[in-house]
């Protein structure tokens, strides 16, 4: 009998009982605006910005509406102009590209390797080609490269380094929470990361001038005094009166759900590696299917499974995307023609400009990538693997199809 998986690859866990409770009140008592307080009380998004800086060590935190206002912020922060060249990744998602084109920069792609993250060399010779000075480092899918290297080199070239760690929040490289590494770490907290408030974002840093940028930026007026996680008075009074009100504050209503999801983050980390590695093992030696190396360095977090079928044709991708779709089982392919819901690739962002990597286009042409949502048990991931393999074997052994196109996953 054919095995068929039921599941949603979309359901998220419940908010905890106890950010219910917390975002109840404050709706009760009205006082949502970050720096609308009573006397003597301290706002819940200040609260959370103390509690996610002591989370990864950093100094400072500022809670931000979104992801991508953090990396915007994170960029205007360290003084990136229109005109100017940003690097990053070839295999990223469209709001990182977004946030650097919003300030009319101009964002330069750079190879990405087997592994998934990005080509040491390619970075060095478009560093120096384009005299860029920042890189947007995504860690798509929660891929970490050898983060020690890297911030050797961009120390060698001059380049700074914001980190976009929608991916890898409570992942580490060498001991060292993501995020820490560079001089700004951005964080998402939209429904499909590691805590959930729906929209959200953090950024961290250890520069108190940076930081100070990027409070006044959110949208502080003269209120960042208020502001417990951030640098002290002195480190805002060159910048106060020339920096832009960018507003993209966090409120207080998702600072309360968001708290208690933070006191669970390390467990949630723990199952989520889990499930990963009965995906894993269930699709090991699979003859076709080629996994993602991941070294002792990383612990990474496995809220995504991406694996490659190298050489596949187009035609031979679409069919065992329909035939895993009609099992229950939601894959996504990053060699699609054309964009589709969340996933898409450098060459369909037109207002990146055209450019061209030929060692990406091939990593992306077989890439297969799959949600992994805390409310899959492991009997679930292993049932799932199952499928796939069977499918694998199946479409890989089959002939060459005709006419097929790929499914539609959103």
């Amino acid at each position: 009998m054919t095995e068929r998986f039921s599941g949603s690859f979309t359901q998220q866990e419940p908010i905890p009982e106890e950010g219910i409770a917390a975002a109840v009140e404050v709706m009760r008592h009205g006082r949502l605006h970050r720096y609308n307080t009573a006397p003597g009380e301290v706002a819940e998004t200040v609260l959370l910005e103390q509690e996610f800086a002591a989370l990864t060590g950093a100094k400072y935190c500022l809670a931000v509406a979104s992801g991508g206002y953090a990396m915007g912020c994170a960029l205007r922060a360290l003084g990136v102009e229109a005109g100017d060249a940003v690097l990053s990744n070839g295999f990223t998602l469209a709001p990182v590209p977004g946030a650097i084109a919003a300030l009319g920069a101009r964002p330069v792609f750079v190879e990405v390797t087997d592994d998934l993250v990005l080509d040491f060399a390619d970075l060095a010779v478009k560093a120096r080609a384009t005299g860029a000075r920042v890189l947007m480092l995504s860690h798509m899918r929660g891929h970490v490269c050898d983060m020690d290297a890297l911030m050797a080199l961009c120390a060698d070239l001059g380049v700074q380094v914001i980190e976009d760690c929608a991916h890898t929040m409570g992942a580490t490289w060498n001991g060292v929470p993501s995020g820490w590494h560079g001089v700004v770490g951005c964080y998402s907290m939209q429904t499909y990361k590691h805590v959930n408030s729906g929209e959200g974002g953090f950024l961290i840093s250890d520069d108190p001038d940076v930081m100070a940028r990027a409070v006044l930026l959110s949208g502080s007026y003269m209120l960042y005094g208020k502001h417990l996680a951030a640098p002290g008075p002195e480190a805002f009074e060159a910048v106060r009166m020339v920096t832009p009100n960018v507003s993209g504050r966090m409120d207080n209503l998702r600072a309360a759900i968001l708290r208690p999801q933070l006191r669970q983050l390390a467990d949630r980390v723990d199952r989520w590696e889990a499930r990963y590695r009965v995906l894993e093992a269930g699709l090991a030696g699979v003859p076709g299917l080629a996994l993602i190396g991941r070294p002792d360095q990383e612990r990474f977090v496995g809220s995504s499974f991406q694996f490659r079928l190298p050489d596949w044709s187009k035609g031979r991708i679409g069919l065992f995307l329909s035939r895993t779709l009609a099992r229950g089982v939601e894959l996504k392919w990053f060699g699609a023609e054309q964009p589709v819901a969340f996933t898409s690739r450098y060459d369909h962002w037109g207002y990146a400009g055209g450019q061209s990597l030929p060692q990406t286009d091939r990593i992306l042409a077989g890439l297969i990538d799959m949600r992994v949502p805390l409310t899959f048990s492991l009997e679930d991931c292993a049932l799932i693997a199952r499928i796939i393999k069977e499918e694998v074997q199946i479409v890989g052994q089959g002939p060459e199809p005709e006419g097929v196109t790929a499914p539609v996953v959103q």
